[in-house]
């Protein structure tokens, strides 16, 4: 896990007198589960909006795969190879869930308004294809007896699951996954950290937010910790855990 996938520079995000995001920066290497921490308002999602394209930093930027990211949309993002969820699930939930996963493979695929209209061979087998590659994402989280129900009508945590499969269907290098144990009991977190380890033994750089403290420290290889949109610090678990400046952050100095 020597080589860096993704380097944030100085990446800076303001709304107008507030500074979300103060001159970031931290290192991401090929084939780690990296975990960003922070207490509500410290930034984490907003850096990681600024890394998928929802918004345009600043200042700063970002160096991914080892040339520089210029995403100011989303769908620039996936292209590049960075899939992300949600902290707050954004599914279409009047599709289906197998239709919600064949959807993440758009950007994956090269059928143009023609051949949609007149359904020419090869469109209707990169279909057939799309259709396929789907339903072998809804077996890989556990979900693939739903495939037919429609989304909103899903459980709690099969949803994180296919929020997580239709990321995955955009056949990323790094998967962003915001607080996917959200709301989840004890044994479906469990399962999701089975899930994240999968992934990461599957080749996808993992890169995640979350605030259940024991699930990022007994799964991440490094963690950041960002407070008031800066970085206190980034290194592996056991020395974030006790740097007194992390424990600042979340439970304050005592008088």
């Amino acid at each position: 896990m020597s080589e860096v996938l993704l380097e944030a520079k100085a990446v800076a995000k303001h709304f107008g007198g507030v500074k979300a995001l103060r001159d970031v920066s931290l290192t991401i290497r090929r084939g780690e589960v990296y975990g960003l921490i922070g207490p509500n308002g410290a930034g984490k999602t907003t850096f990681f909006n600024c890394l998928t394209g929802l918004y345009v930093p600043e200042g700063g930027g970002f160096t991914f795969a080892g040339a520089p990211l210029k995403a100011d949309a989303p769908h620039q993002a996936a292209e590049r190879g960075i899939a992300r969820t949600f902290q707050n699930i954004r599914l279409f939930g009047n599709m289906t869930a197998l239709e919600n996963v064949m959807v993440g493979r758009h950007v994956r695929t090269k059928a143009g308004v023609l051949g949609a209209v007149f359904r020419d061979a090869g469109t209707r087998a990169e279909e057939a294809a799309i259709r396929r590659r789907a339903e072998e994402l809804l077996h890989y989280v556990g979900v693939a007896d739903r495939a037919g129900d429609l989304a909103k009508n899903l459980s709690y945590g099969d949803q994180r699951r296919l929020e997580i499969a239709r990321a995955l269907a955009t056949e990323p290098k790094l998967l962003c996954l915001d607080e996917p144990a959200a709301g989840m009991n004890g044994t479906e977190t469990e399962e999701l950290r089975v899930l994240i380890e999968g992934i990461r033994a599957d080749g996808v750089t993992i890169l995640l937010i979350e605030h259940d403290v024991k699930l990022v420290m007994g799964l991440c290889d490094r963690v950041a910790v960002l407070d008031y949109g800066a970085l206190v610090i980034e290194d592996v678990p056991a020395v974030v855990q006790h740097d007194p400046r992390v424990i600042e952050a979340y439970i304050g100095v005592a008088a």
